[in-house]
């Protein structure tokens, strides 16, 4: 199986013209550098479709360009491969990167990994474009190369639930004008909607100034992490547990305590053998 093909495996000497084009056509797109795919969305797909149901599709984000949005499509990802029992550890805080090496690399392993299951016979029934359209948003993967502000999950899924007020009020406006029967109250109705929609607006700026202030900070730690110095100690890869858990609704606190727990432990006996 190519979950533990060598790093010599002929699967690493594909060249990345050959890739780019078992990407565009297999779901229809018109990438034209490895690096366009390092969101993670691209090989998201491509397990949906040799393996269709078992990726979460609408947790898919196709517009991602920051690296914290990219790092949550690496997470579906990684996820799907604990599902199916996949051996693949994904490098993501190297992917993220979009060096066009490590993508490579990594896609290469995957159209291996693609081609070893039924043979590498497409599933002619698979429409990509409708897939990448799944959770009621336009992904049209031109997105790729557009830009969108970072989230935080709490926070956006606050902005998210305002966004959805403010356009349903939108819509409602001419409905309301039909029936109100009157200039006059047509006329106050349309500004209580107007200081309506500006109220709304305002939070929606205020939470997302809050949501960016925090995800600097979480940046900035992440960084330090990954400092040469720091990367191995026992704190920084604890922090890293949690920064990089898959998992959104469990805390990954216990686990990373008990890492630094095992690693004093070890430490001790260590010592005391010495001694």
């Amino acid at each position: 199986m190519a979950t533990s093909i060598g790093i010599m495996d002929s699967a690493y000497f594909v060249g990345r013209n050959e890739i780019l084009t078992w990407i565009n056509t297999r779901l229809h797109l018109n990438l034209s550098r490895i690096e366009e795919a390092a969101s993670g969305a691209v090989q998201c797909q491509m397990m949906d479709m040799t393996y269709p149901g078992v990726v979460p599709m609408h947790k898919v984000n196709f517009e991602a360009k920051s690296e914290y949005d990219m790092i949550q499509n690496y997470k579906v990802l990684q996820e799907v491969f604990t599902k199916l029992k996949i051996p693949k550890h994904i490098e993501i805080n190297r992917l993220v990167k979009g060096r066009p090496l490590d993508n490579l690399e990594f896609l290469q392993w995957l159209k291996r990994y693609c081609d070893s299951v039924n043979g590498g016979i497409m599933n002619e029934n698979y429409n990509p474009v409708e897939r990448r359209s799944k959770g009621g948003k336009d992904r049209s993967f031109k997105s790729l190369k557009s830009s969108k502000s970072l989230p935080v999950n709490t926070l956006n899924n606050s902005g998210s639930s305002e966004t959805h007020t403010l356009s349903a009020n939108k819509a409602s406006v001419p409905k309301q004008l039909r029936s109100s029967g009157g200039a006059t109250n047509s006329s106050a109705e349309v500004q209580a909607l107007s200081k309506q929609v500006t109220d709304l607006k305002l939070s929606v700026e205020l939470l997302e100034k809050e949501r960016d202030f925090y995800f600097a900070k979480l940046r900035d730690v992440e960084i330090l992490c990954q400092a040469t110095e720091l990367e191995n100690d026992p704190v920084s890869v604890a922090i890293k547990k949690i920064l990089y858990a898959a998992d959104a609704k469990e805390s990954a606190l216990d686990e990373a305590q008990d890492y630094i727990n095992q690693t004093l432990n070890a430490d001790d006996a260590e010592e005391e053998t010495e001694a």
